[in-house]
């Protein structure tokens, strides 16, 4: 959880460590409404020289800002297996992704970026690119450093200024990222601000914010809407959703195959956006494989301290994730559903002492269970079996989320067939959560998992607003000119 403490000169924000409750890993300053304004004013000063430095020049940076990371990487990584509860070999990972991102915008953005000139017959019609200004990002606890990372090299790159609020629950090791990512950059181009949602409402209503990227759930999404629509700022949000994992009547997995569909629910305790949330098997081939997963998580999951190099299940990051998950888990046995733990606690490992929840599977739920109808968030995966594809289709996009989904099959062009019957705005095939993911790969929602994309080409595009200068052909010097109340017809 984060405590605040009021004190006679600054407001902290204490951030304790969810697998030993009380223990406080550290702490940031609460900035204040009048802080807020104050970064806000700075980046919107250090914006038009930003956007005037050159697309190959900010490229650079981004460069050097990689470099940097890459040399902190362990201490970073380390930080935030602390304040998260997230396994450190899982940070690691985190923390070398964001180092690959930065370095892929740093080589493509310049090239992604350049005008386009056509010039013939029809006229001279131009395009370029021009950033937005300030633009305030509002990131997640569960994967803070490469959440906020994305965000800041396509923001960054584009031209922009950012003012980035991080979430309260883990804030150290983002902001350690964001400071040394300071240090490459002119004055007032970066700024964080802490808080709370007050602070958070702040920063997006603010008038001199030109652009908002969000990520985190549907509640906190529709406030920060609001408060970007009061002033008519674009939104990029990602709101998370329940995603379906889909195995076809041909899918042949592997026990590689089976680890990896198992920690693709389970991977960060289950809290990651993209998670297998609900899994689809035909009715079957039910009970064996589930024989084969419960198999898979033994070997696969294993629960205890997330610094401990062998772990691969921390804990949850709070008390209320723990109760909710608890809840569902629950319900679904009063609706007749069956509970199986899986995986192994490591040796040792004192469990009471944060906020641990065993991993289950859930077996006999209806589709209309809060297990398998809402994002659980948390280590508990529904399995449901299936009759014929026509009526899973159905299944799978009934509700209103629509981030993600994957489907399992031997043959490549049915799997991708199906794909492009489901409502979700990106799809894995043989894979699933973060395995899946590619950094040419655009990721974002349909419906009300959000909108505007992250990653590739697409989530460059979202930090630019195309403007454009044309002179048609009939106005051209020496042109013939066009009929008074004429329409063009190219």
């Amino acid at each position: 959880m984060s405590r605040s403490a009021r004190g006679t000169a600054a407001r902290t924000i204490a951030v304790e460590n969810p697998a030993r409750t009380g223990v406080i890993v550290g702490g940031v300053r609460w900035h204040s409404a009048e802080e807020v304004d104050e970064a806000v004013a700075a980046a919107g000063a250090a914006a038009p020289a930003w956007a005037r430095l050159g697309a190959a020049e900010r490229a650079a940076s981004l460069g050097r800002i990689a470099g940097r990371l890459e040399a902190a990487a362990e201490g970073t990584s380390v930080l935030l297996a602390r304040e998260s509860g997230k396994p450190v070999a899982d940070c690691r990972g985190e923390v070398g992704y964001a180092c690959a991102v930065l370095r892929w915008y740093a080589r493509h953005s310049a090239g992604l970026l350049s005008g386009r000139a056509d010039d013939d017959h029809q006229g001279r019609l131009e395009r370029r690119y021009r950033p937005y200004g300030v633009v305030a990002a509002l990131t997640p606890w569960n994967a803070p450093v490469i959440l906020t990372v994305v965000k800041l090299a396509a923001a960054l790159a584009a031209g922009n200024t950012m003012v980035v609020k991080p979430s309260p629950l883990a804030p150290l090791a983002v902001s350690a990222v964001l400071a040394d990512a300071a240090l490459e950059l002119p004055p007032g181009v970066l700024r964080v601000c802490h808080g709370h949602a007050d602070t958070a409402l702040r920063l997006v209503g603010h008038p001199g914010v030109h652009k908002v990227s969000f990520t985190g759930g549907p509640v906190a999404g529709r406030a920060v809407g609001a408060a970007a629509a009061g002033m008519l700022t674009p939104t990029t949000m990602e709101l998370g959703g329940n995603d379906a994992a889909i195995l076809l009547d041909d899918a042949e997995l592997s026990e590689s195959d089976m680890e990896r569909l198992v920690l693709a629910s389970f991977a960060t305790a289950g809290q990651v956006c993209m998670a297998a949330k609900r899994i689809y098997v035909p009715r079957g081939r039910l009970g064996t494989f589930v024989e084969r997963y419960v198999a898979a998580a033994r070997r696969s999951l294993r629960l205890g301290d997330p610094l401990l190099a062998e772990t691969t299940v921390g804990p949850v990051i709070s008390a209320e994730a723990a109760d909710r998950v608890r809840a569902l888990v629950a319900g679904a046995c009063e609706r007749g559903g069956e509970a199986v733990a899986l995986g192994t606690v490591l040796p040792g490992a004192d469990l009471s002492a944060g906020h641990f929840e065993r991993p289950v599977l859930v077996l006999g739920l209806s589709d209309d269970a809060p297990l398998v109808a809402e994002e659980q968030f948390g280590p508990a995966v529904p399995v449901l079996a299936y009759e014929d594809v026509e009526e899973l289709v159905d299944r799978v996009n009934a509700g209103p989320f629509g981030l993600a989904a994957s489907v399992w099959s031997a043959d490549e062009d049915r799997a991708f067939a199906l794909a492009e019957r489901l409502d979700c705005g990106f799809c894995f095939v043989n894979t699933h959560n973060r395995t899946g993911m590619a950094l040419r790969a655009a990721f974002g929602g349909v419906k009300r998992s959000g909108h505007g994309r992250e990653y590739g080409p697409e989530g460059l595009m979202e930090y630019v607003q195309p403007v454009l200068a044309h002179l048609p052909a009939p106005f051209r010097t020496g042109g013939a000119g066009m009929a008074p109340g004429a329409y063009p017809r190219n």
